[in-house]
């Protein structure tokens, strides 16, 4: 089997995850680079893939301007900073392997789809969820009639009050200008899994959601705009940072608020940094609760729900067929299949799959078929190539329009606004 190489653009939380496979599965894939800003991040991926000194970048230019020295590029920067590294590993002849989302702009999803088709090189990006046993089920199960023929979709994604207000109240995706809208930063996911289940293009999109509770309306009277500074709610606020990052539990999300784990450093952090500020007076704008409607080819509709305000970090789903139905809770690993007519039930259950941090396994997964489509060196589509994805990012892209405008958006008029046109001569 052919060692594959590869270099990371990007050493946070999920480029470091990802390239934990290189460490249990040393015969499959060696990291030889790494390109990262933040100079202690940087040294610590260097000293646990034992990188030399002149195979580490602060920046993915330096890397690209490098002779080329792998066979693929993991980029996990930034949603805004997804287009131009994307850009120039293709160009340079790398494969690629994308954090999502592609990009927060949909011209730019768009014109990389084209690039990565047009340089016959493999593009997939990290839409982790159709890798897991759970949804794989779940399209076997379609596919083989389980229910019928698949009439609609019940989906929701669960944030979780404590996942809200660590990612988009406080944490690096509460502006939409800075990152993302919701639905794509935490939701294209879903949308990509609906799209795939349905089997059918989309059609048309509606959407509904606004930011009701982490304003400063709802802040507790006299919360100072730091948890810190003597919070006189301090005892009963769901969201009161030393409750949440000063614990002894060092891992996710505490792992996010520095790179530098001691107590000192983590309260530090709270006093100066992001993760320490009322979640009342911070200045996020994402939403916390949205719904959006799909209709696709075929006259399959998909309700889809995204809330803040839930206890568990979850995904419940059901399908509705012709002659059946099914229930699914990914994180409780349970599928339940209920026959009409003989009222015959079905259940299907699996064991730890990896958990919410490691996608219920689809992680490992992700990276064990992109290896295999580097291999084989040539254009393939692998299960979540670029092809698929620019649709399901479109998707977002128009619930976002919706949501704002109030109107029904038609994917196919939508995508031709920003659809790659050649230059007039």
């Amino acid at each position: 089997m052919k060692k594959v190489k590869v270099a990371l653009i990007g050493a946070g939380l999920r480029g470091i995850n990802y390239l934990e496979y290189a460490l249990s599965h040393p015969h499959e894939l060696e990291v030889v680079a790494v390109a990262e800003p933040v100079k202690e991040r940087r040294e610590n991926f260097q000293a646990r893939h034992g990188l030399e000194e002149s195979m580490c970048f602060e920046h993915w230019d330096d890397l690209f301007q490098a002779p080329k020295m792998a066979d693929a590029v993991l980029i996990c920067t930034q949603d805004q900073q997804h287009f131009e590294p994307t850009m120039q590993a293709l160009q340079a002849g790398y494969h690629v392997l994308l954090e999502k989302p592609m990009s927060p702009d949909p011209g730019e999803c768009i014109r990389m789809g084209e690039m990565a088709s047009q340089a016959g090189l493999v593009f997939s990006i990290c839409h982790v969820l159709r890798y897991t046993p759970f949804f794989q089920t779940l399209k076997s199960l379609l596919a083989d009639g389980a229910i019928g023929r698949l009439m609609s979709i019940q989906h929701n994604e669960n944030v979780g009050y404590w996942h809200q207000a660590h990612s988009f109240v406080r944490g690096n995706w509460r502006r939409k200008e800075d990152s993302s809208p919701m639905i794509l930063a935490k939701s294209c996911h879903d949308l990509d899994i609906l799209l795939w289940l349905a089997g059918a293009d989309c059609v048309k999109v509606s959407s509904f959601g606004t930011l009701s509770h982490f304003t400063a309306s709802e802040a507790p009277e006299g919360a100072p705009l730091r948890c810190l500074d003597g919070c006189p709610v301090a005892d009963e606020c769901l969201y009161y940072a030393p409750d949440q990052y000063l614990t002894e539990d060092t891992n996710w999300p505490t792992s996010a608020i520095s790179d530098d784990m001691s107590f000192e450093a983590r309260y530090k952090a709270l006093q100066e940094g992001p993760y320490g500020r009322c979640v009342y007076h911070c200045d996020n704008n994402v939403v916390d609760h949205q719904v959006v409607n799909l209709e696709f080819e075929g006259g399959i509709t998909a309700a889809f729900t995204m809330s803040a305000f839930t206890r568990d970090v979850s995904r419940t789903i059901k399908l509705m067929g012709t002659t059946g139905e099914i229930r699914g809770a990914m994180e409780k690993n349970e599928i339940e299949i209920i026959h009409f007519g003989s009222g015959k039930v079905e259940r299907i259950t699996f064991g730890d799959m990896g958990g919410h941090v490691g996608h219920g396994g689809g992680d490992m997964k992700l990276m064990s078929d992109f290896l295999k489509l580097v291999r084989a060196d040539a254009k393939a589509q692998g299960l979540t190539s670029a092809d698929h994805s620019v649709q399901s990012h479109l998707m977002a892209f128009a619930a976002e329009e919706s949501r704002i405008a109030g109107e029904v958006i038609r994917l196919k008029e939508f995508e031709q606004r920003y659809a790659v046109r050649e230059p007039s001569v």
